[in-house]
């Protein structure tokens, strides 16, 4: 069985300690494939250092995350491009998997909505020129996500909806412009309602994700997440499809290929 994390930090601070063991336990119970998305310049080295050290595992994005948008964010997305055109040229051996994670987030603070959008609409632009996915982050602004959603739709513009928490309405909307829906430990949480309509959508719509170090899944709510808890997300999938861990673990796997192309 082999799973597939399609949204992880494991480069965080979190795991400074003990960051290889959490490594080997996620790749002991399955988890074989990493997707780890970018914050903004200052975590670069440290994503490129796991990378090095876990070479089978890891895939890298690059991306400005929105409550990183601040007021010098237009040096962080020439940070963004730079890093892209260094690693998709064809003398790279190493490249990036996807422009993530991106968005609008206006849970902390609403200062920076107008240049959080900017942001965002100009990583959609530049996942489109080197025919990339994109990683959104959404919180508390669905309506803000889609209206610049809207603006990029067509063919070229697909990806991943991370940390899906929206209504079965945003799903549809969602799904509409060729994204996938992130499921992670938000599912197994009581309060968490995605779990009453996620099966009026079809598998084929569905990533896995952890979010780690964040949202853990029940039991471990409230605590530090990591890989390996990926496995709660599959056990309660498979109790909402009414299908094993094996089938849920195959079909998010090869939906996260047809997704990074990997």
């Amino acid at each position: 069985m082999i799973l597939t994390d399609t949204h992880t930090h494991i480069y965080s601070e979190s795991f400074s300690e003990d960051q290889d063991e959490m490594m080997q336990r996620a790749i002991s119970v399955g988890v074989e494939r990493f997707f780890v998305p970018a914050i903004d310049s200052a975590y670069t080295k440290s994503m490129y250092d796991i990378e090095k050290k876990f070479p089978d595992h890891v895939f890298l994005m690059m991306g400005l995350h929105p409550t990183h948008v601040k007021e010098n964010y237009k040096e962080e997305l020439q940070h963004v491009q730079e890093e892209l055109e260094k690693r998709l040229d064809k003398t790279s051996d190493k490249k990036f998997y996807a422009v993530g994670e991106i968005g609008v987030d206006l849970y902390w603070d609403k200062t920076f909505l107008k240049q959080q959008q900017e942001a965002f609409r100009y990583q959609i632009k530049l996942a489109k020129k080197y025919k990339l996915p994109i990683v959104i982050h959404c919180r508390d602004a669905f309506e803000e996500v889609f209206e610049v959603l809207e603006s990029e739709k067509g063919e070229d513009l697909f990806g991943i909806f991370h940390c899906f928490t929206g209504t079965i309405e945003d799903a549809h909307r969602a799904i509409g412009y060729n994204m996938k829906l992130g499921i992670g430990g938000v599912v197994t949480f009581k309060n968490g309602k995605i779990d009453t309509f996620l099966n009026q959508f079809s598998l084929d719509h569905i990533v896995l994700e952890t979010d780690a170090p964040y949202l853990a899944p029940t039991p471990y709510r409230g605590k530090r997440n990591e890989s390996s808890y990926l496995i709660r997300v599959v056990e309660k999938l498979s109790e909402i499809y009414q299908k094993t861990p094996e089938e849920i673990a195959e079909i998010t796997t090869k939906n996260s290929k047809e997704i990074f192309g990997i």
